[in-house]
Order: C-alpha cells, then structure tokens, then sequence
C-alpha cells in the first residue's frame, strides 16, 4: 500500500510544484516566500485529497481522486497580481487580496454545492469523452517539454531524449513481462530507473535538497490578513466553477473503473469538498484544487482502485509539506524522467475518452460527431497558437487560454445545443 501510495505521489508532484513556483515567481516573490508557497501547496494537496478520497459527512466522494494545484488558476492569479491598483499596494497587499479572492471562491464553492447535483446532467458520456480527450490531447505538450529537459538552454538535446524514452521502454517492459504487484507499480519502477540512469549521467539537481531546512510549518496568512476585491473575487469564483467540470468529468470516469458510478449527490460531496479544501488553502498560502488526471490515468493503468492507497498518498503528501528537504527530494525528479512517464499516462487518459465514447450513439445520430469533433478542435487553438485569444479581456483569459477549459466548454455548450439536458435520476448509474 505504502509503495503504491508513493506511486500516485511521484506522478503528480511535479505539477503540484510547478504552480506556486511559477505564480511566485511571476508575482516577483523571495526565494524564501517561493519555498513556502511550494511546501503549503504540498501540505494543503494532501489535505484535499484525504478530503476527497476518505470523506466525512457529506464532504468528499470516497473515490480514489489525487487533489492538485488547478492550472486553470495560474493565468487569473497572475492577472490579480498585476493589477496596476494592487500592485501600488505592495506585494504583501498583492497576495492578500488573491488569497482573500480564493477564500471567497472557496465558501461559494460550499454555498453552490447543494445545486451541483444537477452539473451531472451536463455530463452525458459524450461530453465526458469528449473532455477526457481533450486533457489528453492538452497535457501531451506538457510531456514533450518534459522529455526535451524542460525550459532549458540546451533543451532538445539527445541525452534528455533518449533519458526520457529509456524511463518509457522500461514501464512498458515491466507492464510486459511483470504480473501482479510489479506490473502494478510499474510507473515508480520507471521513476526509479530513470532517476538512477540520470544521477549517474550527471543530469540529476540535488542543489534544492541542500538548500531545503528539514522542518517547516507553514504559518497561516503568512502574507497577512485576507483582504476582498469584487473583480479578484469573481475571478476566483469562475475558475472554481470550471474546475468543477474537469473534476466532475474524472469522478464520473473513475466512478465507471472501480464498479461506482457518480451520481447526482456524489458530484455534490465532490464539489463541496472542494469548496472546503479551497478554503483551507486560502487560509494556508495555497491555491485551489482539482483532481488530477494523471493519477486518473495510473488507476486506469494499474487497476488499483482503492482510495486507501489515495488517502495514504495524500498523507504522504502533507508531510512532505512539513518536511521541506523531503519535497524538495521528490520535486528534484528530473524533467524527462517526468516527460517519459507522461508520454503514456496523458495518452492513457485520451484513450479513456475514446472509450468512454463507444456508448455513444455515432450511427443514428451524426450530430455527436460535431460535439466531439469540435470540442476537440477548440482545444487545440491554445496549444497550436497560445496568442490566438490576446484581444479578449483578461478577465476572460482563464476560458480563452486554457485548452481544457476552452474544449469542456465547447462540448457542454454543443451538446446542450443538439442533445438539450439529461434527466437527473439519482438512483440510475450516470
């Protein structure tokens, strides 16, 4: 259990670091205030996935759902911050009124969570196929950035290729020739080589590990009290009510993998234990949560689907939180070791869309064909040209620039178009 926990946690960790280490960064942060932001991040992911995945009352949706650090929430937190009114405020007055904001989003996450039973109705197999694809298809650049080293000088180079290619051929060995517990931690089995194969080639940084103090408690509002702007709190409020569908669209398909569909009441637990895991890392320095789609597609690979072995990673993940010089550790995975891995979990996650499709009707009913085909040339336009969208509002950016939230859109809107809204039955599998 402890093995296939650290399994869910090597896959992820990655993107959960990432977030903070870009938002502090573009926010013109300390190094110190960075480490932080990554070390309550950690923490406050791990809280949010025991939430989710364990459950109490009628907080969480007790299915093996990985919480992350949502992207959708990079582009407006950086919107918020360089607000030319907050930014003559100071930095300090800069992250008070973005934690304040998602504070906010957080409680009418809570508040919204009784009415989201019906956001299934939204949800037929053809859009949930059609937004599985889509992450798939948008995480795929994310995996080749990784393979190539990153943003590097020398990325590209044939020793990051063929790292990264190498960490590939031995998941696929091992899926190949392993049976039982091996094939099923065959991802850390490539993580493990692949971290090995690097340090020996000189391509592993250890320098943050260094760096890092073993014991960190991360304050709550470390920036200072909270503070409430109407347009940074509607910003905060949109990206959660889109990150809903994401996480609605991953419960629905990990539902299906272990034998418990998600109803109606089930997509409520699941938002209103977002709602209170936003909360949380409003209060904590941290930002809001989705469920993660690489740990979705390592459940498809592996077919452990006990939330037990969720829960634990998620533990594992808050004191890793507490534990700095461990985090950096773990973050310390290089890139295409990452990349290599990520190759075949975001296609796992595109053929779990497709097969999510197979119940579609594509014989009697061409219209599906334009509510799959179109979502998923929507998500395309900000892979294919990042700038396409320049002349929309900022505000509007976290629909425009994020290719998965532009291609759930799509699907929904079009599927409401030719299809109208599904009966809610609480009682019928969805």
């Amino acid at each position: 259990m402890l093995i296939l926990s650290l399994q869910h946690l090597c896959v992820m960790i990655s993107g959960t670091v990432a977030v903070p280490f870009i938002i502090g960064s573009a926010l013109g942060l300390a190094p110190r205030e960075i480490a932080m932001l990554i070390s309550a991040g950690l923490f406050t992911c791990g809280i949010a996935t025991v939430i989710q995945s364990v459950g109490f009352w009628k907080f969480g949706i007790r299915l093996p759902l990985m919480q992350g650090v949502t992207f959708a929430s990079v582009t407006p937190i950086i919107a918020i911050g360089t607000d030319p009114i907050l930014a003559s405020a100071g930095p300090a007055a800069i992250m008070q009124a973005i934690y304040g904001a998602i504070i906010a989003a957080g409680l009418f996450a809570l508040i919204a969570a009784p009415f989201a039973a019906h956001l299934i109705r939204l949800l037929p197999p053809v859009v949930v196929g059609s937004v599985l694809a889509v992450i798939g298809v948008s995480l795929m650049p994310v995996a080749i950035q990784h393979v190539m080293g990153g943003y590097v000088a020398d990325a590209g180079a044939p020793r990051y290729i063929a790292l990264a290619f190498g960490v590939l051929v031995v998941i696929l060995l091992v899926n190949r020739l392993a049976r039982g517990f091996l094939a099923n931690i065959a991802i850390l089995v490539g993580l493990g080589v692949g971290l090995l194969a690097a340090t020996l080639g000189g391509m592993a940084d250890f320098s943050a590990v260094n760096q890092a103090s073993w014991v960190a408690v991360t304050p709550p509002f470390f920036f200072g009290a909270p503070s409430f702007h109407l347009v940074p709190v509607l910003t905060m409020c949109l990206v959660v009510t889109i990150t809903w569908v994401e996480s609605a669209g991953g419960a629905i398909l990990v539902g299906d993998i272990a034998g418990r569909p998600a109803r109606g009441q089930d997509i409520g637990n699941l938002i209103r234990a977002d709602g209170i895991s936003t909360l949380i890392g409003g209060v904590f320095n941290a930002f809001p949560y989705t469920a993660f789609s690489e740990n979705i597609a390592l459940i498809n690979i592996t077919g452990v689907k006990s939330r037990w072995v969720v829960g634990l990673a998620g533990l594992l993940l808050a004191c890793l939180g507490l534990f700095p010089k461990l985090s950096a550790l773990v973050a310390s995975l290089p890139k295409p070791v990452v990349g290599g891995a990520g190759l075949m979990m975001f296609g796992v996650i595109f053929a779990a869309g497709v097969k999510t499709l197979k119940v579609v009707d594509f014989d009697t009913d061409l219209r599906n064909f334009l509510v799959v085909g179109l979502s998923l040339g929507a998500a395309m336009i900000p892979i294919a040209s990042p700038d396409f969208f320049h002349f929309m509002p900022d505000w509007s950016r976290v629909v425009f620039d994020s290719s998965v939230v532009l291609g759930a859109n799509t699907a929904i809107i079009l599927n409401l178009l030719f299809n109208g809204i599904s009966p809610l039955d609480d009682h019928e599998p969805s």
